[in-house]
Order: C-alpha cells, then sequence, then structure tokens
C-alpha cells in the first residue's frame, strides 16, 4: 500500500511543496496541509494521508530556512529558535544551524514515530472499553487543555472556544435534528462546513496579512551554503540527552489536544537553557538550543496523530484538518479504526518513518537552491494562494456557499489574530463541540438524566476528577502563593 509507484510519486510531490511553503515566510505547515485538502479528494486513503504526513513534516523544517537566513521564521514552529539560528549565520556557521534543524528534527520526528506505534494501539485496546460518560469527560478535556495551553491569556483562549462550539451548533447535525442558527437559509442547514473554515483561517488570513503588510522584505546575509551534514555527528554525540529530551516533551506536548510543534519548541527551548551548563551563551549564536528545539517540533507532529487517531481528538490544528479528511475517506478515527482497518494504521505508520527518512536529503537539496525559494515575489505568490483556495473551497460541495464560509472565517480569523486572540481553540471547539453535545445528550438517555451517571464507572470518575484539578488549578496555585506570602511576612 505504502510502496506503490503512485504513493511514492505523492510523497515525493507532497515533500517538495512542503518544503516550498515552509521556507516561504508567513505560509505556515497548518495552511500548506489546508491547502492540499481539496486535492486529496481525488485520491485513495492512503495516498491522501501520505501528501499530509510527509507536506506537514518538511514544512516544519523548511521553516527553519528563512529563520536562518532571513531572521523571519517561516513557520510558527521555527520562531523559538530563530534568533540563535540568524546569529550562528553571522558568524558563519550558517551550515552547521541548518544541518543541526534538519537533522535532528529528522531524529525527533522518527522518535515520535516509535512512541505513535507502541502507544496508540495499546491505548486503542484500552479505549475500547469507553463509553459515552468517558468520551464526555474526555472531549471537555481536551476542550480545556486548549484554552489552558495554547493561550498565556486563557479568557481570549476561552472567547475564541466558544466561538468554535457556536459555529460547530450550526444545521441539522444535532441529537434532536432541529435546524439551529439557520435564519432560514437552506445552505445553512447542512452546518458550517469544516474544510472551507479552515482554509480560511489558515490561509486567507495570511493573505490579508500580507495585503496589509508594509515592512520591507529581509535580506540574505549568505552568499552560498556550504557542507550542512559536517560536524552533525560530533553535535549527537555531544548533545545525546538534549535530542532526548527534546525529543520525549515534544511527543508528549504534540498529544495533548490544541499544543502542537509551535508550543513543543518554544518550551523545549525554555527547557534547554534552564538545564544548559552554558546558559550564557544563549542568544548569542549557540546550536544547543537548536538541536533540542528542532526535535521537539517534529516529535509533536507524531505525538499529536495519537489522540486523532485513537480518540478522534485533534492534538494540533493539522491534525484537525486531517481527521475531516479521514472522515471523507470513511475512515472514521477512534479505537475501532484499529480493529477494523489495521493495515491503514500500519501504513500510517510507515509513511511517518519513511517521511522523516527522505527529509533529510530532499532538505539539503531544498537548503542548496534556498536563496531562490526565497527570492519568488510574495506578490505573485500570494494571488494565486487566494485563487487555488477559492478553487479549493468551491469544488467541495460545488458551492459558492462554501467560498462565502471561507472568505469570511479568513476574515474573523485575521481580526482575532491581530487582537491576541488564538485561533486553535476556535478550531477544537469546532472539531470537537458535536462530539462533546452528542456523548452528554446519550450519556444522560443512559442514565435517565441523572447526572450521578457521569461518575459512576471509574475510568469516567478519574477523568472528571482531572477535568475539575485542570479547572481549578490556577486558583489553587493562587492560593498557594499567597500562603507562601502570607507564612514568609508573618516569619520576617
Amino acid at each position: 500500500m505504502v510502496l506503490e509507484p503512485y504513493t511514492i510519486l505523492v510523497m515525493v510531490l507532497a515533500s517538495l511543496y512542503g518544503l516550498f511553503v515552509g521556507a516561504v515566510p508567513g505560509l505556515s505547515a497548518t495552511m500548506a496541509v489546508a491547502l492540499l485538502v481539496p486535492v486529496t479528494f481525488f485520491m485513495q486513503p492512503i495516498p491522501a494521508i501520505a501528501a499530509m504526513v510527509t507536506a506537514t513534516a518538511m514544512a516544519i523544517f523548511s521553516g527553519d530556512i528563512p529563520g536562518c537566513l532571513l531572521r523571519i521564521p517561516g513557520t510558527p514552529a521555527s520562531a523559538a529558535y530563530t534568533d540563535e539560528a540568524f546569529a550562528m549565520t553571522r558568524k558563519g556557521m550558517a551550515e552547521t544551524a541548518l544541518g543541526a534543524g534538519l537533522v535532528f528534527s529528522a531524529v525527533g520526528g522518527l522518535f515520535g514515530t516509535v512512541v505513535l506505534i507502541v502507544a496508540a494501539p495499546a491505548l486503542a485496546d484500552f479505549a475500547l472499553n469507553f463509553s459515552s460518560f468517558e468520551y464526555f469527560w474526555l472531549v471537555l478535556l481536551g476542550l480545556t487543555c486548549a484554552v489552558f495551553i495554547t493561550s498565556d491569556r486563557p479568557l481570549k483562549g476561552m472567547i475564541t472556544l466558544l466561538l468554535g462550539l457556536l459555529v460547530a451548533c450550526v444545521g441539522l447535525g444535532n441529537p434532536a435534528g432541529f435546524p439551529r442558527f439557520t435564519f432560514g437559509n437552506a445552505e445553512m442547514t447542512g452546518g458550517i462546513g469544516m474544510i472551507p473554515m479552515m482554509i480560511g483561517m489558515f490561509a486567507i488570513s495570511e493573505v490579508i496579512r500580507f495585503a496589509v503588510d508594509t515592512l520591507p522584505p529581509g535580506e540574505i546575509v549568505v552568499e552560498k551554503v556550504g557542507r550542512v551534514l559536517a560536524g552533525q555527528w560530533a553535535l549527537a554525540k555531544k548533545y545525546p540527552v538534549q535530542i532526548l529530551r527534546g525529543s520525549i516533551l515534544g511527543t508528549a506536548v504534540g498529544a495533548l489536544p490544541g499544543a502542537g510543534a509551535d508550543i513543543a519548541a518554544w518550551m523545549s527551548y525554555a527547557m534547554s537553557k534552564k538545564f544548559s551548563k552554558e546558559p550564557e551563551k544563549f542568544g548569542t549564536g549557540h546550536v544547543e538550543g537548536i538541536v533540542e528545539s528542532g526535535s521537539a517540533n517534529n516529535s509533536a507532529l507524531a505525538g499529536a496523530w495519537i489522540p486523532a487517531l485513537v480518540f478522534g481528538i485533534p492534538g494540533d490544528s493539522i491534525t484537525a484538518i486531517v481527521i475531516g479528511v479521514l472522515y471523507m475517506k470513511n475512515l472514521n478515527p477512534g479505537p475501532t479504526l484499529f480493529t477494523t482497518n489495521p493495515q491503514n494504521i500500519y501504513a500510517v505508520f510507515m509513511l511517518f518513518i519513511i517521511a522523516n527518512i527522505i527529509m533529510i536529503p530532499l532538505g539539503i537539496l531544498c537548503i542548496k537552491v534556498a536563496k531562490r525559494i526565497l527570492r519568488v515575489p510574495r506578490n505573485v505568490l500570494m494571488p494565486l494562494i487566494l485563487l487555488f483556495c477559492i478553487v479549493g473551497a468551491f469544488a467541495i460541495n460545488n458551492s459558492l456557499f462554501d467560498v462565502g464560509v471561507m472568505l469570511a472565517a479568513g476574515i474573523v480569523a485575521y481580526l482575532l489574530e491581530e487582537n491576541g486572540f488564538p485561533i486553535a481553540p476556535a478550531i477544537l471547539g469546532v472539531v470537537l463541540g458535536g462530539m462533546l453535545e452528542e456523548n452528554f445528550i446519550t450519556s444522560m438517555i443512559k442514565s435517565d438524566g441523572n447526572l450521578a451517571g457521569f461518575v459512576s464507572r471509574p475510568i469516567a470518575a478519574s477523568l472528571a476528577a482531572v477535568v475539575l484539578l485542570v479547572w481549578l488549578a490556577p486558583l489553587l496555585r493562587k492560593l498557594w502563593l499567597k500562603g507562601r506570602r502570607t507564612a514568609s511576612s508573618t516569619a520576617a
């Protein structure tokens, strides 16, 4: 299934596409996947997943290239160590910085894949014991994590989450089959399409951002990039703990709903600096932070697939789009996917391994032609992206309404991000809103309207306790700090 010539061709083309999108500043990995969705309509399930896996992995790595050469991160996941990489370029060490980003991204990606292969089937076996009660608490935990993890201002995260849940309520797709928020519009009865909305939020918002951007383009300070792999084995021997720590942290953060590679990279860079023997060198062009963060951001990609495949809960905005594609291909995510379609799951595991292996030769090629990629005129590229978005949104249902949804979502996403509101909770709200309501109604029917049923089973009660603990954590932390301050003032 994976080694068919057509699938391999799709992977190579998706890799080149992902490398290009990631290397162009402002075009994110999520946008790369969103733009691929219309193309996957015409593919079998495995090539469609192959395109998304490889494009994502390549885009996350190639985001390092403009960060290193221009001091403009290509994707949000590269922003954590952009200053470090650019400082190395200024020292004449661009090859080392780009090589570290490439090699340790592949190592981190392979580590995350091993965890996915080991953890996902074991979790799926465990999840077969879940009923609607457990799923209700699990979805609630996912939505809660999205708010607290993806935003340094949880209130703003909560507002965008509620906005996403509101969008999920639109139409007839609810347990009662009652038309909600349709305003008499026949198009709205089918709900607001998730794919047009995501294309709008991640692609159209970037087109708008480019249109209003007045900053001059960055200047490349390197004339020629030499041998990229030189010295990487020495770095691997020097920083094995950092590579392992970054990979573990990345996979763990990726598995948390709504987190994703960019948060994994920031957390990993901060941890690298905290535990480093040479923290004073950070920010001056020190490769240690790049080694650890590079392995974290790609291991997070595989980690995000764990809750997506096992529970249908996306780990990040990319897997939120992938879940939509899986439903379209009749590969409904959940524990039964592992029993009814095990061959497809093994194919996904193989795709991750191949994507991370081919990343190294293709990544070297991308670095060699980086200067030409970075010189592609943005004022030519952005109208082409806009055109592709409109055609893609229309092709889903042959409906102009979907094009309107996409444009409206793009404007809303742009306004939200410009005012500091995170987008990820809104996406999770749309994906999980229906799941939350359906499991709540099913559970209420099972328990005959008795709320005690939600904590009557051991796993459900444990998940409920975790949810409440996450909700109360900020308050408990505040009380604890207040108690310490009082104790210290009394002692003084």
